[in-house]
């Protein structure tokens, strides 16, 4: 698992059974849920460089998409709706990505 050492088995389990119904992700439950909110500023920038596949610096709507199979490889991909909506979420100065700065204010909000 990406996230050995930073989350628990149990816990990403936890957060990815409970969205597993299309249009059920909600960021903030999800983020609570599998224990990234209570982390250091520290593991959570290890979190985004994990989800940042292309190794871009930024988290992009497609790798957005495809959040869910970073915490497990079986994890359904997210709807374009619940994509669209995690990105507003996270994308502060609109510029279409999620930087490291805008990822820990989403997973700390």
């Amino acid at each position: 698992m990406a996230f050995a050492g930073v989350l628990t088995d149990a816990e990403v389990k936890a957060a990815i059974d409970g969205c597993a119904a299309a249009d059920s992700f909600d960021h903030k439950k999800f983020f609570k849920a599998c224990g990234l909110a209570g982390k250091s500023s520290d593991e959570v920038k290890k979190a985004f460089f994990i989800i940042d596949q292309d190794k871009s610096g930024f988290i992009e709507e497609d790798e957005l998409k495809l959040f869910l199979q970073n915490f497990s490889a079986g994890a359904r991909a997210l709807t374009e709706k619940e994509t669209k909506a995690f990105l507003a979420a996270g994308d502060s100065d609109g510029d279409g990505m999620i930087g490291v700065d805008e990822f820990a204010a989403l997973v700390k909000a």
